[in-house]
């Protein structure tokens, strides 16, 4: 069931005129920047290396001007380097995982995670919910922005929040039944497993919840995957961006209007470019999304490469917010695959394989190397209703499934139907991409 009303956090300035609205991120993104030339020396050094000041940003088109932030950058900054007020001023340190190197160490202000739980409260505005909603957060809690960040939007619009975070998946269920959740954040793969899990329990979460909302978020999902548990649940779905480096979860929120992601913009400005020339494409055109922090005290961040491969969407909304939009992510420039020479993107493999209705929303790509080539063997899951022991119907759809990413994405792999439930289901972000290539 969908909500209605359309329910503004901070109306004055999610509805804030364009030109106010512009106004006020040159005005911010001129005190962000003086702040972190002032008390940061990378920014100092790199400035300094691209021939510029503070002084020389006089209106937002100066901003390309200025030297570009990577992910490299904030791990040779391990562990505050890139900080901009000392410990006294730091109310709390969160850090990615650092799976795929060092890890980012992030430092937030009193007002940083004031301003973080504002944005994401925004989100639960736009799925219709208020001081009278249960919020159960199933983000997992910790160094990971997720639960901590929703958490924190819950209680910045006043909801009763739950925090139940991942795991133990049939106690949060009931929980969910008994005191009447109304909205869940969660990662997408674990909503679905939620919502399975659930109807494995004798549930109908679609009419004998209360639930009537998730905002999903941390990790890809195709539409049909979002298709499905909207459905499953009976619930709105929502859509909602962040990066640990940039804040966590809030960044940007998908409205009821759908057709992309709302951004924060009086916190963050965003730029596409050209991942390869490194120069701003049009309005419109697909490419990296680059992000300034505009507020951020503890770490400012002076146009971050996210790697995220998205565009700007800058047509008004129905539903009356001002914000520019991004569009659902096509994928992250590191993260994509080239298989015989084709770019591919997980995201594009996940979208055909829920054409299929004899496959399940599970899959993983499985990369080895075989002689001096790579091998990519695309595992996916059949439901529990297909015949897998029918050695006829098994290769008819893998042959199926095969011509149909050959027909949409021009890409041939190696296909393996396995038997419902043997990929690990995640309580976190789940892990799409098994790298086991010699060197790797």
């Amino acid at each position: 069931m969908e909500r209605e009303a359309i329910v503004y956090f901070q109306p004055e300035i999610e509805t804030m005129p364009r030109d106010e609205l512009r106004d006020l991120q040159l005005e911010r993104m001129k005190n962000s920047f003086r702040h972190a030339f002032e008390n940061v020396e990378h920014y100092q050094q790199t400035f300094a290396e691209a021939g510029v000041t503070p002084d020389d940003l006089e209106s937002l088109d100066d901003l390309s001007k200025f030297p570009f932030l990577t992910k490299q950058d904030m791990r040779d900054a391990y562990p505050t380097n890139l900080f901009a007020v000392p410990n006294k001023d730091v109310a709390r340190i969160h850090a990615s995982s650092g799976t795929t190197g060092q890890a980012t160490v992030v430092g937030h202000t009193a007002e940083d995670l004031k301003n973080w739980g504002d944005c994401f409260a925004r989100g639960i505005g736009m799925v219709g919910g208020s001081a009278d909603s249960t919020l159960q957060v199933s983000y997992g809690y910790g160094l990971f922005t997720g639960g901590l960040g929703a958490h924190a939007g819950g209680e910045s619009i006043g909801c009763t929040v739950i925090p139940t975070s991942s795991g133990n998946t049939k106690r949060q269920i009931q929980m969910m039944k008994d005191l009447k959740t109304d909205i869940l954040a969660c990662t997408p793969s674990y909503a679905l497993l939620i919502a399975d899990t659930a109807i494995e329990m004798g549930y109908d979460p679609a009419t004998e919840f209360q639930i009537s909302a998730v905002i999903c978020g941390a990790e890809p999902a195709s539409q049909n995957m979002k298709d499905e548990i909207a459905e499953k649940l009976g619930v709105q779905y929502c859509d909602v961006y962040g990066l640990s480096e940039v804040m966590g979860p809030g960044v940007a929120m998908e409205c009821a209007e759908k057709g992309g992601i709302h951004i924060a913009e009086d916190q963050f400005y965003c730029e596409i470019i050209n991942p390869e020339t490194l120069e701003p494409v049009e309005v419109g055109e697909w490419g990296e999304l680059v992000i300034t922090t505009l507020t951020r005290q503890a770490t400012p961040l002076v146009r971050y490469r996210t790697r995220d491969v998205t565009r700007i969407i800058e047509e008004p909304c129905a539903c009356g917010r001002t914000h520019r939009k991004i569009d659902y992510l096509r994928g992250r420039t590191d993260d994509m695959l080239i298989i015989r020479g084709v770019n591919v993107f997980p995201s594009q493999i996940e979208q055909v394989i829920t054409e299929f209705p004899e496959i399940a929303t599970q899959y993983q790509i499985v990369l080895t190397t075989k002689g001096p080539l790579d091998h990519v063997e695309l595992q996916v899951e059949t439901v529990p209703e297909f015949p897998i022991d029918e050695i006829r119907k098994l290769e008819e759809l893998k042959a199926r499934l095969g011509a149909e990413l050959k027909s949409n994405l021009q890409v041939s792999v190696d296909i393996k139907l396995v038997e419902p439930k043997t990929i690990e289901r995640s309580e976190g972000k789940a892990k799409r991409i098994i790298d086991l290539r010699e060197g790797k």
